[in-house]
Formats: C-alpha cells, sequence, structure tokens
C-alpha cells in the first residue's frame, strides 16, 4: 500500500509547492538548524582539525582567539589589508565561515570607493549571489529609485553588506555568522573612510551601532559611528539608519518615513559639500 502511494506522488508539483514556499535550494539531505550555537561551533571545530598550515595568518589569528565557552570576538588582525583590493582577496580565502559553503560567490561591493556615502546592507540575496553584486533584485531597483529621488544613482554611492555571502533561503544571517564577518565591514568601512553612513535595517543599524533598540524607534536619527584607523587615530562617521528596502517593499506606506530620513540626508550631503 506504501509503495503505490508513493508512485502516485506528483513531484513536479511537490517541487513547486516548495517553490511557492521560498525554498529554491537543497544543502544537505537532511534538515539543519544554521541557526543553533551547536552548528555553528561544530563548523569552528571541523575548521580548527582542518590543514591550518594552509590557512592564511587572519584565519589561523581567528581560530586562535575564538573557543566553544564565548561568542565570537572581533578577532581577526586585518592590519595587512591596505586597500579594498587585498580586503576582497582576504575574504576570497577566509574559511571561517559557514555561509561560503552554500553560496555561489563572494558579494563584496558596487559603486564609487571614493564616494562620500557608504549604504550598508545585512546580506545578499539570491540575485546578488548570481550576480556578485548587491541590491541588484527588486530591493536594489528600489534602493536605485531611493537614491535617485535626492539627486544620486548608483556610480556616486558605494554599497556593502555587513556580511558578503547569501545566507541559505535568503534567511536572515545568524548572531555567530554576523560576528564572523564584523570584522571584515568594519575594515571596509576603515578603507573607504566615507563621511556618511546609510544603514538598510535592522540587522546592519543594529551591529554597527551596537544599539539594543529596533530599526523602528532608531530610523531617521544621526549617530556617530566610531572606529579607530591603523594609526590607532580615532575617527567619526555620521550614521543614518532607515528601513531595507526589501521590507519597504512589504510594507509600502513605511515609505513616507523612509523620505523623510532621505531628505535628512540630503541636507547633510549639501552641508557637508558647501
Amino acid at each position: 500500500m506504501m509503495n503505490k502511494e508513493k508512485s502516485n506522488i506528483d513531484f513536479h508539483a511537490l517541487l513547486s509547492w516548495y517553490v511557492e514556499c521560498g525554498v529554491d535550494e537543497a544543502v544537505s539531505e537532511f534538515p539543519i538548524n544554521r541557526l543553533s550555537k551547536e552548528i555553528a561551533d561544530n563548523n569552528i571545530l571541523s575548521i580548527r582539525n582542518s590543514n591550518e598550515t594552509n590557512l592564511s595568518v587572519n584565519e589561523q589569528h581567528f581560530l586562535s582567539t575564538t573557543n566553544n565557552n564565548s561568542p565570537l570576538q572581533e578577532s581577526i588582525i586585518l592590519s595587512d589589508c591596505n586597500d579594498l583590493e587585498s580586503l576582497r582577496k582576504e575574504l576570497d580565502t577566509f574559511e571561517g565561515c559557514s555561509l561560503k559553503k552554500t553560496a555561489t560567490q563572494l558579494v563584496f561591493s558596487d559603486g564609487d570607493p571614493n564616494a562620500s556615502l557608504m549604504v550598508i546592507g545585512e546580506a545578499p540575496g539570491a540575485e546578488e549571489d548570481r550576480a556578485g553584486k548587491p541590491f541588484v533584485g527588486p530591493a536594489g531597483q528600489l534602493l536605485d529609485k531611493m537614491l535617485k529621488s535626492i539627486g544620486l544613482n548608483r556610480a556616486d554611492v558605494y554599497i556593502a553588506n555587513i556580511v558578503p555571502w547569501r545566507p541559505p533561503g535568503n534567511r536572515q544571517p545568524s548572531q555567530n555568522e554576523i560576528e564572523v564577518c564584523l570584522p571584515f565591514i568594519h575594515k571596509q568601512i576603515e578603507l573607504v573612510a566615507p563621511k556618511f553612513l546609510l544603514l538598510l535595517g535592522g540587522v546592519s543599524s543594529k551591529t554597527l551601532l551596537n544599539s539594543p533598540e529596533g530599526i523602528t524607534k532608531i530610523r531617521g536619527k544621526w549617530f556617530n559611528y566610531v572606529y579607530k584607523n591603523n594609526e590607532n587615530v580615532t575617527k567619526e562617521i555620521l550614521t543614518m539608519p532607515t528601513f531595507h528596502p526589501s521590507y519597504l517593499l512589504r510594507s509600502p506606506i513605511k515609505k513616507r518615513e523612509s523620505w523623510e530620513d532621505l531628505l535628512s540626508l540630503k541636507d547633510k550631503l549639501i552641508e557637508r559639500s558647501s
């Protein structure tokens, strides 16, 4: 009876149903909760047990300064990365993030590395993963329109993400994944050294501003992103969080608030350039 029932399954219809539910790729035979701490710890252990002599200096430092009893810290030494190309190469060879195994390719950046404004999202989606550039899907098209509304285009800004690899199924990156990638985005900001940061969505805003409050409460407000450069000099960048374009696609009523944020950003850009 069971064999007969199995033979009557319409696998094409089943696969279509999975696609409609958002399942667009299979990464293993069995489901894995990649948000669990145990999975992240096992990933670290598997890297430790690999041939560490083949790892870069940065990866060896990462492995030697993390343990299973404490959260991942901002411990990757990136002092040898003096430009964006060397940082990209370091990410290309970095094996400390499990997302790299399921992503098609690294999604590093787009736009002008000398721009006054740096835009930071959370993680690539399916379109970005295929193209190798951030914000090229529907959310990216809306971002282009948002920038155009204040007289900018993609070539006028520098665009990146907190996490440079696509999480499976376009889910949000886990806290462990964010913490592993955090030193790289910090270094990327330092190398670009923009005058302004525009943080898109709760993940990038809470991560870079270390804010306990959600995006709804902090959007449209100005903050200072503080960091120390290679010369140990403290620098500050005027920073505004706002809603992520993908959220605006789902909640178009919030576009008015984002428009107010963009006008405030435009005023600051004009003020700084005058």
